[in-house]
């Protein structure tokens, strides 16, 4: 996979200083909601993956220094990561098992469709069936009761479902696998660690380390 094509998955966690270069060469970058490290992470931004549902949907479209933000400017593709349908089928579940999360399903996809049209981008919603699938494969790692994965991992199982990125090799970046209590962290990291032992995945820690002892 040395000459595959470099697909950077920038998560909003720290990277190294000389993490920034070697991103925006990367040949696609998908960053995530605020790109809260945009610039110590590199500038170039392809895809922004959205939480589309909830407050940080709500917010997000509703922040003009979001909307302005250099990051969401320069993407030329704006990806909801949860699909509608699914959502609407989870509500009366959570309404049961976490009433505490009674927005946690509110829909704004049309107005991430709407915001990317005006802005000449293009939208896209990951199919509730790659949901399915990542909760299919993290189920083989036992883990405990969750709510659902993690926009990265989301996006990571997205790439690995379409034809398109058969050949890219995909690169993590900005990723801790850890934060909020109802993502299933733990089997997320394991099904990373089996995806970079197949080849289809390297951490960019890796990859520099890697870089650093050739050129030596």
């Amino acid at each position: 996979m040395a000459s595959a094509r470099r697909i950077m998955i920038v998560g909003n966690g720290d990277v190294g200083a000389e993490a920034a270069a070697v991103i925006d060469a990367g040949d696609l970058v998908i960053r995530f909601n605020g790109s809260r490290n945009f610039g110590a992470a590199g500038k170039r931004t392809d895809v922004v993956a959205v939480c589309n549902t909830g407050r940080p949907g709500a917010q997000m479209l509703a922040d003009p220094l979001w909307r302005d933000s250099e990051a969401v400017s320069a993407a030329r593709e704006i990806w909801s990561i949860r699909d509608p349908e699914k959502f609407a089928r989870l509500q009366p579940v959570l309404a049961v098992s976490h009433p505490e999360l009674d927005d946690f399903c509110d829909d704004y996809t049309i107005g991430f469709a709407q915001f990317a049209a005006a802005r000449d981008k293009q939208h896209r919603v990951i199919p509730g069936a790659v949901h399915e699938a990542l909760d299919a494969t993290l189920s083989t790692y036992r883990p405990a009761p969750y709510v659902v994965p993690s926009s990265g991992m989301l996006v990571i199982q997205a790439l690995l479902s379409d034809p398109k990125f058969d050949d890219a090799l995909l690169v993590l970046a900005g990723f801790g696998h850890g934060g909020w209590e109802w993502h299933p962290f733990d089997a997320e990291r394991q099904f990373a660690d089996h995806l970079v032992q197949s080849g289809r995945l390297v951490r960019l820690d890796t990859l520099l380390q890697s870089s650093l002892s050739q050129g030596a």
